[in-house]
């Protein structure tokens, strides 16, 4: 078995740098006294080395940067399952872009976000196709209402997304978001809008 080197112990290694940062600090601090005719000694303790090792040491593992099978792997389920959801998203925004497939989409986000009942739908059917016939570009000229749902002031729909000018899915989940926290339900939105040509 090869003999390895002790290191010295922490405690005088520390002794050692404090003393040699004092004397370090002390030619700093006084540069009328740093001449050839000063002097300064410093004493470091000396080290006590031994060949004797009472501990096996380990030995030192190079660092590969080259991924391993698992790492590629589970990049690869990643890029997938994004890809995948990105896709999703595509799907949804082309068929949404038609008044048929944005009250499907609007189906689907009211299954997964509300507990409305088919007649709620029922309701947002009636009130969308009155407000804007379920076209994403529809544009009130006198008021500047946007949209599926009609926001006014339209720029409303950014807390969903910043695309609400394009993708009728941001339109749909804000107005949604709306009459829930405004009306509780489609029909009640409905409602309001029969007494009074707005909601």
């Amino acid at each position: 078995m090869a003999k390895q080197l002790v290191l010295p112990r922490p405690r005088v290694r520390r002794l050692s740098i404090s003393a040699a940062l004092l004397a370090f600090f002390l030619l700093i601090a006084e540069p009328a006294y740093a001449s050839s005719n000063l002097t300064s000694s410093v004493t470091i303790p000396p080290i006590e080395l031994s060949l004797e090792s009472t501990q096996p040491v380990a030995p030192v593992e190079e660092f590969d940067p080259t991924p391993s099978l698992l790492e590629l792997d589970a990049v690869k389920t990643v890029d997938a399952t994004a890809m995948a959801l990105v896709s999703v998203a595509a799907r949804q925004v082309d068929l949404a872009r038609q008044a048929e497939g944005a009250k499907s989409i609007a189906q689907e986000l009211i299954a997964a976000n509300y507990t409305w009942s088919a007649k709620q739908f029922t309701c947002l059917d009636q009130l969308w196709t009155k407000e804007s016939n379920w076209n994403y570009k529809a544009r009130n000229r006198v008021t500047g209402a946007h949209g599926i749902p009609q926001a006014l002031p339209a720029t409303k729909m950014e807390i969903v997304g910043t695309d609400w000018r394009t993708n009728p899915v941001t339109q749909i989940t804000w107005g949604l978001k709306y009459i829930k926290e405004r009306y509780n339900t489609p029909c009640a939105a409905w409602s309001k809008f029969k007494r009074s040509n707005w909601y």
